[in-house]
């Protein structure tokens, strides 16, 4: 169990990568309304590579928003005293491995067993 400093520690964390990311999709929407694509002057090379960046972009804010979900989801389990319980096997799941990874759900051995198998299907 998360002693309470850790708990507070934690919830920092989370919410300060949560308004980071809320900060992100603020810009993305700027970013999306930005498009201007009559602009004079162009070629297909650079209609190409605006392209691209515009997709990598979207993309780029497609996986921020999982994110935040993730976050949010995070801050319920820490409210509720939940965050530190391995969703598999239920043994606590260690500070250390919350600070370097707040949204995780699994224990180290849980998480390692997942990748063990998700690597065994993968050279099937």
């Amino acid at each position: 169990m998360l002693t309470e400093s850790e708990s507070e520690e934690l919830k920092k964390r989370l919410e300060a990568d949560l308004g980071r990311l809320v900060a992100n999709a603020h810009s993305a929407i700027g970013f999306t309304m930005d498009r201007d694509r009559d602009r004079i002057g162009r070629d297909s090379m650079d209609e190409s590579t605006e392209e691209e960046l515009y997709s990598t972009q979207l993309r780029l804010h497609d996986r921020e928003n999982f994110l935040i979900v993730k976050i949010q989801q995070a801050l319920k389990r820490l409210q509720a005293g939940e965050i530190d319980e391995c969703e598999e096997c239920s043994e606590p799941i260690g500070f250390k491995r919350l600070m370097a990874r707040p949204v995780t759900t699994l224990c180290f051995e849980c998480k390692t067993a997942r990748e063990q198998v998700e690597a065994d299907d993968a050279k099937e």
